[in-house]
């Protein structure tokens, strides 16, 4: 196979690139049901059927940039394309994919359907098409209706349209999926007004007239108050609607019920079309009724579930859907239904039992509350104590079922053997007449296994959640990993549906949202867990020996033989469990194979890491080529069993502990490892053990534990998911508290602004807000809705004033409207409707107090340090909502100093609330440290911060900010102060021996210090008309003569007074450490002072959401206590790892702590990373609770300045954001006036035409490669740093890894070995480059048939706001311009010619040319292509080089290489270096400490910024080069 660069054979398993199916003719993906599967057609005949639509999009619809005249709107066209196009005759899509997907692309809704719609005379063809396309959208993840907004009126009448599509018309099957699917979307949708109004209609209380009699009555009976309501609502109906109107006729009635009815018809009689069901026969049908199976129907029966499953999981429409669902009993008639039990029907029985869970969830569902246990069980028992009444009463042939007790009868099996005794005539009266459970008109009623499933599944005990989850097993097991409609592989094209719960706006209660984020969350790392022992095994190479028994003779780097393995000890279970309460097992290996760097990786294993215990048995022979393609991944590994299990300690071949953290073994009797051989002890999960023991001892099953041949580690940052699940079910086995004000927020219900800071108590009435602003006009601009007047103390107006200012701030504060509903967010870059207070309105009076702050100090050290940042009206809006108690959101778009404006929040948070503690939360190790750094520099003493975590090293600052490192400052400034105290003593002539420890030192102030200050502060009041008391009487002036001024001048005694009061400050500071210090003098080990630190002395605690997951049971046993939360990024952190830092400390008497929550981020970038598309679709898992809370409407507050790039480059994307302008800083510092040196524009879109007759390639699937864009891309990075560029102020950036690959491989061709050019600062995916920015961006789309994941709004924001001065952007014209989506930043793209503009009279880096002004015509160059790029640097480099001749003789006096891409060897021979894993994790090398100055005669006109020209070579780079050059 040829190879290709970046990319081995079986590369892409790695690059998780999820996209839509992809035309292949090799390679064949398994059709798994929900898996979506390939579409095999070759690319020409695609070609050429997508030609047909072009022409007549191009004809119709299709905005181009040559205008041409457009063909009327035709009805017969739209009915024509879809029954050619879109209608699917057979087969088991509902959809042709590729066809939507071409049609969808060219704005087939947008500008032909949905201007064209009219409600009253639409066609059900242009209803239908519209469908699909809103479908398809969803699909493609991408918004749907927004394009309709323009005509709400008529998108009403669209949706009516749909709800009555099917009167009168019989659907396909085809249809009736499509029709459902978009059913789906909709009610998905609730946070859109319209969508809402329309489809809740269907949710009321009216349905009930569609309920049979008896349920009806029975509802009535146990929710009294709905009795009213129904009354109100009947008298309503015939006041509006006349005579004789049935309402059970209307569309609202029976919409669910036709459904439901309709769905039953297709799953008894046209899943399996060839057999009648008569109840009895079909035990006929198992698997030999395979073929017969209709795989459309299927797929309608999955969907269906999906739709029943999402209603019920919503509360505004589970309120009055469940009854109805119970009354047709769906659950009962698909448990015995043939589908359920056969093998095609797997996913759509897992997808019943999801439905049935949520039937009977444990909820009211009238008042939303959650029930408890008690009153679950409660509930339980009085329903068979009523049932057992009742039978008493009106059954003989019960009478023992009646008097027996309840414990033998709430199980299934005994319910069942007792009631099938029955005659059917009795159990049907009993059912649908007596207990009114089913209606008698039900044709199913008929059926005695009905009947009885019915009735026990009515009765029987559910196991409660809570019992559910604790017998799960944390780790997965062969099983679940491999099971498809679970855990679905990669190729998830989003057509099917999957067993999974979404994460959606709404949750029914604390334990619904955190049970589903547990489920998603195991599976997520059960998908990551299976790919790395599908990438660990196979090198093992097993086989099978001369003896029968597995062998190996490969290694693998993760995976290591066992030696032995055996079973230590399994304790008794505790009180009321049945599983162990331990079991361990020692686990011997061998590590004498390995090369040094692989031993030292397992020699580092340490005490709580998770290994995977495997059992591999391969086949004897080989797999034959068809068995290899029917066989299952486990089948083709010889993978028999997985289990999980986590290290308790691991000894060396003497039994001498290693990587030790308890103590055992003290610092200085550490021995490193000794021998090859490794012992190490593991907790096996015992819920899993119990279940295994369980299934040998009851159906003979295999030991699984005699069977584990290899034991798999995985690398340590990926492999915390343990401790993470562990939290989850932790909080689900508390009452789980979140706090009173944000409970119903949270699961989505109540009014969005009840948490904001105007709704809450307890505000701060005057908040000091110390250095937030610089003077009294950045004031005055923050507040421009009131009158101003600044007041002194004392009440007298202050004329000249001057910061620190103190605001008593008005409870309703006017704004800037900056607190917006999060739902009304703008989409085309309008601003929304502010409310401003008219010009005439007298304005209110906001009184400012000023005052002057006590002096600090008389050494430099007590200076507070300050705040230089002049804070825009919307960030002291968001600092002012910060640092009152509730919820704040803020949303930060790209540059617009969010971390400026958090920063701020907890400065002024400690000032104003210093007895409170904040805790810090972000998503990478990165942000946390941008922000410490900042801290660092705002007046918060460092001894009250502490970072935790493994970041800390990468910290820019002088001081360790860990616990250790915090501990370690303690003492050494304990030692300080103690010296100072020692000097003190020494000034005032008394013994020095006070300052032997804090507690004497304690003494010593109040006998000595304060007792002086007391006398003197008494003499002062009786001598204050004398200027020099202070200075003659000040008792502590000899301690205080080594300052760098005199302290006291004696001129005047006010002023000395101050003084003297700062040197009092300073004193009493020192004393006030000491006090501190004093618990490190008490607590001896490192551990206890350590955790005294984290948990009473910092008052600002920093942490990734990493982190707060895996330790929150630490933080709970120490008694962890914070009164405020402070969330950075947290767009990009998963809804449940936003959660878990709510909830890292015990209530205080039932309530919660938490006063604040602030929530910083953007998500209008990218969201929390998902790595299988399946679980990033189907269930929502990458939205983030930021996300949600503003999809619920939620206000919040919207940065609206930018401050990181000229604002040409950033109107690229702030048409997404509200109002987003520029500060005045970029419009006025020079380096953002002058134009990009030999570029005509400062950002530009360069289209790329085919390169050797290529566009994209997928050399192996969703893997995807643009060889043209990635060779003109390198070409105009060198032509960059010939003209004098420094190398690490460029970034090359690419929206697939497969392209990130390639481009690092030609640059290690092309550039590395040339020591003048080396590699940029950078070459990665827009996706890991979020959240950085660089001065030039080039930036390589890759794709040219289909958009891709581009589609993705986000993605495009944060693609076009990395640059801060040229963005050029490699791409297809023709693909992009179409794209609806993108539409905003292409035509502004678009604007400027497509070709490469170079100004070719610019030879250098520096130039005066303004950023408007392209240059004279004759000096301006388009670039044709990647050919003439070539020969313009070639040229460029041979001028160059005769220059460095001239000026440096024969430094260049061998033959030079060229670089020019043509004159080396094809590209084909090229093999990428080091494995796939590493290429991910290798960024290009980084910034050497070494300087070149290569380009002299370029360094003399250059300005400062640029003479140092950094080039980055890397020896490493050097090496992997050699490989790679013919």
């Amino acid at each position: 196979m040829t190879r290709v660069y970046g990319t081995g054979t079986y590369d892409f398993r790695r690059h998780r690139v999820a996209e839509y199916p992809v035309e292949l003719k090799a390679v064949e993906l398994s059709q798994k049901p929900g898996g979506g599967g390939v579409i095999s057609s070759t690319i020409t005949l695609s070609e050429i059927q997508r030609d047909r639509i072009t022409k007549i999009a191009e004809e119709n619809w299709l905005k181009t940039s040559e205008e041409t005249a457009k063909k009327p709107f035709d009805s017969e066209l739209v009915r024509k394309m879809y029954e050619t196009e879109l209608l699917v005759k057979e087969g088991q899509k509902p959809v042709p994919l590729q066809r939507v997907m071409i049609l969808e692309v060219s704005q087939y809704l947008e500008n032909y359907l949905w201007p064209n719609f009219d409600p009253k005379s639409a066609t059900f063809e242009h209803v239908m098409s519209m469908v699909l396309m809103i479908n398809e959208k969803f699909r493609e993840n991408v918004a749907a209706w927004g394009c309709f907004y323009d005509r709400k009126d008529i998108f009403k009448g669209f949706l009516e349209r749909v709800l009555r599509l099917k009167e009168g018309r019989e659907l396909s099957i085809a249809e009736k999926t499509n029709y459902l699917v978009f059913m789906i979307n909709a009610f998905q949708s609730l946070e859109d007004e319209v969508v809402s109004m329309t489809v809740l209609r269907l949710a009321s209380l009216k349905s009930w007239y569609s309920l049979s009699y008896g349920r009806f009555q029975m509802e009535l009976c146990l929710n009294p108050g709905l009795v009213k309501k129904w009354k109100r609502m009947v008298r309503k109906e015939a006041s509006k609607g006349g005579q004789h109107l049935d309402p059970s006729t209307t569309t609202e009635v029976m919409f669910l019920r036709n459904l439901i009815e309709e769905f039953m018809e297709i799953l008894n009689s046209e899943v399996f079309p060839q057999i009648q069901l008569s109840g009895e026969d079909d035990e006929l049908i198992d698997a030999s009724g395979l073929g017969l199976a209709n795989d459309a129907c299927i797929l309608y029966c999955e969907r269906f579930m999906e739709f029943l499953i999402d209603l019920l999981s919503q509360l505004p429409t589970r309120r009055y859907l469940r009854p109805l669902v119970a009354d047709v009993a769906v659950v009962a008639k698909c448990h015995l239904s043939t589908l359920y039990r056969h093998e095609k029907g797997k996913l759509f029985a897992q997808l019943v039992d999801l439905l049935q869970f949520y039937e009977g969830f444990e909820i009211n569902d009238h008042t939303g509350t959650q029930l408890t246990d008690h009153e679950v069980l409660e509930s339980h028992y009085s329903r068979l104590q009523s049932f057992q009444l009742l039978v008493f009463k009106k059954m003989d042939k019960l009478r023992e079922l009646a008097l027996t007790n309840i414990g033998s009868i709430h199980k299934r099996a005994d319910l069942s053997k007792k009631l099938s005794g029955l005659p059917i005539e009795e159990l049907r009266d009993l059912v649908c007449c007596k207990l009114k459970l089913v209606s008698k008109e039900d044709p199913w009623s008929e059926r005695v296994d009905f009947l009885i499933e019915v009735m026990v599944s009515f009765f029987e005990k559910q196991q409660s959640q809570k019992e559910a989850i604790n017998a799960l097993p944390l780790y997965p097991n062969e099983q679940i990993m491999w099971d498809e409609s679970v855990v679905p592989s990669i190729n998830y094209s989003g057509e099917g549906c999957l067993a999974l719960p979404k994460l959606n706006l709404q949750f029914l209660t604390l334990h619904d949202y955190l049970l589903r984020n547990f489920n998603l969350f195991r599976l997520e790392s059960t998908y990551e867990i299976r790919e790395d022992i599908q990438e660990a095994v196979p090198h093992l190479l097993a086989y099978i020996n001369n003896d029968g028994e597995t062998a190996f003779r490969g290694w693998s780097r993760m995976g290591v033989p066992i030696k032995e393995f055996k079973i230590s000890e399994v304790k008794q279970p505790n009180i009321g469990e049945v599983k162990p309460s331990s079991v361990t097992a020692k686990v011997t290996f061998s590590i004498s194979s390995y090369r040094a760097q692989i031993r030292s990786e397992w020699n580092a294993l340490k005490e709580h890491d998770v290994l995977f215990l495997l059992s591999i048995r391969p086949s004897f022979e080989p797999l034959s080529a068809a068995e290899e393609g029917k066989a299952s991944v486990p089948q083709k590994l010889g993978l028999q069993y997985v289990r999980g299990c986590e290290i308790i300690e691991i000894c060396d071949e003497e039994g001498t502990l290693m990587n030790d953290f308890s103590g055992k073994i003290k610092r200085d009797e550490w021995k490193p490892p000794k021998g090859d051989l490794r012992t190490v002890t593991v907790a096996l999960d015992t819920a899993q053990y119990h279940m295994d023991v369980t299934n040998i001892a009851e159906k003979g099953g295999e030991d699984v534990y005699g069977t584990f041949n290899v034991l798999m580690r995985r690398k340590p940052k990926e492999n915390n998911f343990k401790a993470i699940l562990e939290s989850i079910r932790d909080l689900m086995n508390e009452y789980c508290i979140v706090p009173k004000w944000l409970e119903n927020i949270f699961l989505g219900y109540g009014d969005p602004s009840a948490a904001q800071w105007t709704n809450m108590p307890d505000l701060l009435e005057t908040v000091d807000f110390k250095d937030t602003f610089i003077d009294a006009d950045n004031l005055k601009a923050s507040f421009v809705d009131y009158e101003v007047s600044f007041v002194n103390p004392d009440g007298t107006e202050n004329l000249n004033p001057r910061p620190p200012f103190k605001i008593k701030l008005p409870r309703m504060l006017k704004g800037s409207g900056g607190a917006l509903n999060g739902s009304t967010v703008s989409t085309a870059g309008a601003v929304n409707g502010i409310s401003m207070i008219d010009g005439n309105h007298q304005k209110e009076r906001l009184i400012i107090e000023t005052y002057t702050p006590p002096d600090p100090g008389p050494y430099p050290q007590d200076q507070p340090k300050q705040n230089s940042v002049r804070f825009t009206s919307t960030q002291v809006e968001a600092i002012i909502s910060g640092i009152q108690p509730g919820l704040t959101m803020v949303v930060g778009p790209p540059g617009t100093g969010k971390t400026d404006t958090a920063v701020q929040i907890l400065n002024v948070l400690y000032h104003n609330c210093p007895s409170q503690r904040t805790l810090i939360i972000t998503h990478s190790n990165q942000a946390l440290n941008d922000l410490f750094e900042k801290i660092m520099q705002r007046d918060v003493p460092a001894r009250y911060l502490l970072r935790l975590g493994q970041g800390e090293q990468e910290l820019a600052t002088d001081l360790d900010f860990s616990r250790q490192g915090r501990v370690n400052a303690m003492l050494v400034r304990r030692l300080e102060l103690l010296s100072e105290v020692e000097r003190l003593a020494r000034s005032l002539q008394l013994p020095e021996d006070v300052g032997y420890t804090c507690e004497t030192a304690g003494y010593f102030w109040l006998l000595h210090v304060y007792s002086r200050w007391e006398q003197f502060l008494a003499a002062c009041a009786e001598n204050k008309d004398k200027p020099s008391f202070v200075r003659d009487r000040f008792p502590f002036k000899e301690f205080f003569s080594d300052t760098p001024h005199p302290i006291f001048k004696g001129e005047s005694f006010e002023i000395d007074m101050r003084a003297a009061m700062g040197c009092f400050h300073h004193l009493k500071t020192m004393f006030q450490e000491l006090e501190e210090c004093r618990a490190f003098e008490l607590l001896k080990s490192t551990a206890d002072r350590a955790n005294y630190l984290m948990t009473k002395q910092a008052k600002i605690v920093a942490m990734t959401c990493t982190h707060a997951a895996l330790k929150r049971k630490d933080f709970l046993q120490l008694g962890f206590k914070y009164d405020n939360l402070l969330m950075e990024e947290s767009a990009q952190i998963l809804e449940i790892e936003t959660f878990i830092p709510m909830l890292l400390q015990r209530q205080e008497d039932g309530h919660a702590r938490l006063k604040r929550c602030i929530l910083i981020g953007d998500h209008h970038q990218l969201p929390p990373v998902v790595k299988n598309m399946a679980f990033q679709k189907y269930s929502h898992m990458d939205q983030s609770l930021f996300t949600r809370f503003v999809r619920l409407g939620i206000p919040y507050i919207e940065l609206n300045a930018q401050g990181r790039a000229r604002p040409s480059i950033a109107k690229l994307y702030n048409w997404r954001y509200r109002d987003l302008g520029d500060l005045p800083y970029v419009k006025e510092a020079a380096v953002f006036h002058k134009a990009n040196a030999g570029f005509a524009y400062d950002y530009q879109l360069v289209d790329v035409p085919e390169y050797l007759g290529k566009g994209e390639t997928t050399p192996s699937p969703w893997f995807y490669q643009n060889e043209g864009e990635a060779e003109y891309i390198v070409s105009v990075y060198i032509y960059m740093r010939l003209l004098g560029y420094p190398a690490n102020k460029i970034s090359i950036l690419t929206t697939y890894n497969g392209q990130k690959l390639l481009i690092r491989d030609i640059i290690n061709r092309r550039c590395v070995p040339h020591d003048f050019i080396g590699p940029p600062s950078k070459v990665a995916t827009v996706d890991k480059f979020q959240g950085q920015q660089n001065d030039f961006i080039l930036l390589s789309l890759v794709r040219t048939r289909f958009v891709g994941h581009l589609r993705d709004v986000r993605r495009l924001v944060v693609a076009m706001s990395r640059a801060r001065l040229g963005l050029y952007v490699f791409c297809r014209r023709s693909l992009f311009e179409q794209c609806y989506e993108l539409q905003p930043t292409f035509q502004l793209l678009l604007k400027r010619p497509d070709q490469l503009a170079l100004n070719m009279s610019e030879i250098t880096s520096y130039t005066e040319r303004d950023v408007e002004d392209p240059g004279p015509r004759h000096h301006i160059h388009l670039v044709s292509g990647i050919e003439e790029m070539s020969s313009i640097i070639d040229r460029l480099y041979q001028e160059r080089l005769t220059h460095q001749f001239v000026q440096n003789g024969s430094y260049f006096s061998h033959s030079a290489p060229s670089l020019n891409s043509d004159e080396v060897q094809s590209r084909k021979q090229t093999v990428a270096t080091g494995t796939p894993e590493q290429a991910e994790d290798m960024d290009i090398p980084h910034e050497s400490e070494e300087t070149e100055k290569v380009d002299n005669h370029v360094a003399v006109n250059q300005p400062e910024s640029n003479v140092e020209d950094v080039t980055m070579v890397d020896s490493s780079a050097h090496i992997s080069n050699q490989s790679s050059m013919p």
